[in-house]
């Protein structure tokens, strides 16, 4: 199960409590606070505190010239500049913190993105849960021939059958061991009084990538955004970009006016190199230019006709 009975009872706790405060709060960022957002099989990602608003990044924007302006529409135009013009600073006065429960496998690709605070689940000092990921049957793809670290078509039948069995075999098979290993049972019963066990910092070492870990995740809103333009990218591994893009939904909530400049100039633009630009000057005058005349090699030529909605050939 993704929350446990203990975890839900303290969400109710705290949701329950109200504060009155002369900080910014977000009305629509209150309605989910605490709460989880379930992903996966056992996963999910909550918020359990933030600071700042849309209001924030503007007033970190204006304190070198002044007070300025105070309309929401300018505010808005304003967030857009600084997207626009890749100005970073002001974006880093709203942090978020996170609670996640991820595959393991997962938060070693999510521990890359090294501007965060992070406290993780600590297998040294607790046993962990039955509990690991086995992707749905139309995530099983094949090892994609082109992308060498992408899937290409999903696998089916009896194929997709043994490896779905596989899977949970030896996630069960190793669970087992790991309990043997302990001399404890998950639900802290001992297996043989007259053995000590293995310590857990060695006793975790046998169970598979594909276990679920836990960990509290805070980070400002600049690297927020950085890290959803990488992961909820469609080329990103779907296990990773499902949390990233309910992460997305929580920003929107939190801060629209951002969420509104990130969408427009960060996920739905384009960056284009001086040769690729000038390839779309060239093609807007009516010149027309192959990729052996632009400079550009074949990667670089199929992605910026991707990016133009043109086809290769």
């Amino acid at each position: 199960m993704p929350i446990t009975p203990e975890q839900r009872d303290e969400i109710d706790r705290l949701r329950a409590v109200t504060a009155t405060t002369r900080r910014a709060t977000v009305p629509a960022l209150e309605e989910i606070l605490y709460q989880p957002v379930e992903l996966l099989d056992h996963g999910f990602v909550r918020v359990v505190d933030y600071m700042g608003d849309d209001a924030a990044v503007v007033q970190a924007a204006r304190v070198s010239y002044g007070k300025g302006t105070k309309k929401v529409s300018e505010d808005a135009g304003l967030i857009k500049y600084l997207m626009r013009h890749r100005h970073s600073t002001p974006f880093e006065m709203c942090e978020i913190k996170f609670h996640v429960k991820l595959p393991i496998f997962v938060a070693r690709q999510w521990i890359r993105h090294r501007t965060a605070n992070v406290n993780e689940y600590s297998a040294r000092y607790s046993i962990l849960d039955r509990e690991f990921y086995v992707p749905a049957p139309d995530q099983l793809g094949a090892q994609a021939v082109i992308n060498r670290q992408g899937r290409g078509d999903v696998l089916e039948g009896e194929e997709a059958a043994a490896v779905l069995r596989l899977l949970r075999e030896d996630s069960e098979r190793a669970y087992s061991h790991y309990e043997e290993l302990l001399n404890q049972r998950e639900d802290g019963t001992i297996i043989d009084p007259a053995r000590q066990g293995l310590a857990r910092e060695l006793a975790r070492m046998n169970l598979p990538l594909n276990y679920y870990t836990q960990w509290y995740w805070k980070v400002d809103l600049q690297n927020l955004l950085h890290f959803l333009s990488l992961r909820a990218d469609s080329h990103a591994q779907y296990e990773i970009r499902v949390y990233a893009e309910a992460m997305l939904d929580i920003v929107k909530r939190w801060v629209p006016a951002v969420y509104e400049a990130f969408t427009d100039y960060r996920q739905g633009g384009a960056h284009l190199s001086r040769n690729g630009l000038d390839v779309v000057k060239r093609l807007l005058a009516g010149e027309a230019v192959t990729q052996e005349v632009s400079g550009l090699s074949k990667r670089e030529w199929r992605e910026l006709m991707d990016q133009l909605g043109r086809s290769e050939g």
